[in-house]
C-alpha cells in the first residue's frame, strides 16, 4: 500500500506574531494545508492521507477539513510528535494500527506547508520508493553555499554543483525507515532530524527526484508574500 503523511505537526515560530500556526495560514482565501492536502487528494494512488497535526489543534483541523469539503475517507487526522521524527512515527503507528505494514509498504512525507507541489513530483516520488526504498526531492543549489563552524569565519566552501538544496516530499519504504529509525540512539535521534539523513546514515542510498523552485516551503511572513503572489498568477506555477 501507499500512503501520505502530511506533517502539520510545527507551531511556525518563525512566522512571527501570528494567531495561529503557519500551516493554518491563508494563501488566497484559503488555508495553506487545505492547499497541500487538495494535491494529494488527486493522488488515487494513496491508501490513506494522513495529517499529523499538534494534538491541541486536531479539533481546528477536522473544523477546516469540514469548512472547505475535504470530504474524502482517505483522509485521516492525528496527533503529531515533539519534533519531525517523532511525528512521522505517530503516523506509521496509526497506520500499523488500522493495517498490517507489509515489505513492500510506501509513505510519502511532506511538509503541510509547501503547498506548490506537482502531481509530476507526487508520482515520482511513489515510483523510485517503490523500487528502490528511499527518495528525497531536491532542487540544484543557485548560491555558493559556504560553511562555517562559528558562525563568524568561513572553514569550507563546497563545490556548487555537488549541493542540492532538499525539499519534500522524502518518501520511503516503511519498513526500512522504521528499522533505521528504531536502531538510532536516544543521542541520534535528537541530532539526526531529517528522515533522509537517518537513511543515509543507515547505510542505504537514498535516491533524488527533481523538486521545482516554486515547491517553496512558507515559513516566514516573507514566504507568505511569495506564495500568495503564486498562487495569485504573479509568478509562474505549473
Amino acid at each position: 500500500m501507499i500512503y501520505a503523511g502530511i506533517l502539520a505537526g510545527g507551531i511556525g515560530s518563525r512566522m512571527g506574531n501570528v494567531p495561529l500556526p503557519k500551516q493554518f495560514l491563508d494563501i488566497d482565501n484559503k488555508p495553506i494545508l487545505i492547499h497541500t492536502i487538495e494535491k494529494f487528494i488527486l493522488v488515487n494512488d494513496f491508501k490513506e492521507i494522513i495529517i499529523a497535526t499538534p494534538a491541541q489543534w486536531i479539533s481546528h483541523t477536522q473544523d477546516i477539513l469540514k469548512k472547505h469539503n475535504i470530504n474524502d475517507e482517505r483522509v485521516k487526522v492525528v496527533a503529531g510528535g515533539t519534533d519531525r521524527n517523532e511525528t512521522i512515527m505517530n503516523i506509521i503507528e496509526h497506520i500499523r494500527n488500522n493495517y498490517s505494514i507489509t515489505d513492500d509498504d510506501v509513505i510519502v512525507t511532506h511538509d503541510a506547508v509547501r503547498p506548490f507541489l506537482t502531481q509530476r513530483i507526487i508520482k515520482e516520488n511513489i515510483q523510485v520508493a517503490v523500487e528502490h526504498g528511499a527518495v528525497d526531492t531536491v532542487i540544484e543549489a543557485i548560491d555558493t553555499i559556504v560553511m562555517s563552524k562559528d558562525k563568524e569565519h568561513i572553514h569550507s566552501i563546497p563545490v556548487r554543483n555537488e549541493m542540492y538544496q532538499g525539499q519534500t516530499p522524502q518518501s520511503f519504504n516503511i519498513k526500512l525507515l522504521q528499522e533505521s529509525y528504531d536502531a538510532l540512539s536516544n543521542a541520534q535521534k535528537e541530532i539526526l532530524s531529517d528522515a533522509c539523513k537517518i537513511i543515509v546514515e543507515s547505510g542505504h542510498p537514498v535516491k533524488l527526484v527533481r523538486g521545482e523552485l516554486y515547491n517553496i516551503k512558507v515559513t516566514t511572513p516573507y514566504d507568505l508574500k511569495v506564495a500568495n503572489a503564486i498562487i495569485q498568477g504573479d509568478i509562474a506555477y505549473d
